[in-house]
């Protein structure tokens, strides 16, 4: 690639687990990808807990602003992540990347609520975005 990559995260409301995959890779790649995520349904604000979150890991997400999902976004990323299994998106004209999921695990199924829960979310996601940063640094954009 002649430019820096674009990731796109995408999960319904934007307010938890596509802003914390986005503040991950940013702290990790600072401005060598462009990232960015969004919501198919946003919510107000961003979640308190998956911000506190994390910041104890040294990532920040606590200016962001949920935002809704557009078909220029689509068009413009390099790599489309849904995170979850609730996010639907369909591809759009003009768009090059293919749209992969990451099945986040969910703690709450596992009766594991609160900031315990939110903590297993972040690591999951960590370790997932590091992978990510490392296929990047390779060169590869492929899902």
């Amino acid at each position: 690639m002649t430019q820096r990559p674009t990731v796109l995260f995408i999960c319904v409301k934007n307010a938890g687990k596509s802003q914390m995959a986005e503040a991950l890779l940013r702290h990790y790649a600072g401005d060598t990808v462009e990232v960015t995520s969004a919501g198919t349904r946003p919510g107000s604000a961003i979640n308190a807990t998956s911000a506190e979150a994390i910041a104890e890991i040294g990532a920040d997400m606590s200016a962001a602003t949920p935002q809704v999902l557009t078909p220029e976004m689509l068009r413009a990323a390099d790599r489309v992540i849904i995170l979850g299994r609730e996010a639907v998106v369909e591809p759009v004209n003009g768009m090059h990347a293919t749209i992969e999921t990451w099945d986040i695990g969910e703690p709450s199924e596992r009766g594991i609520e609160g900031m315990e829960r939110m903590r297993g979310v972040r690591d999951d996601i960590d370790a997932r975005v590091r992978n990510l940063y490392q296929e990047l640094r390779s060169g590869s954009t492929a899902g």
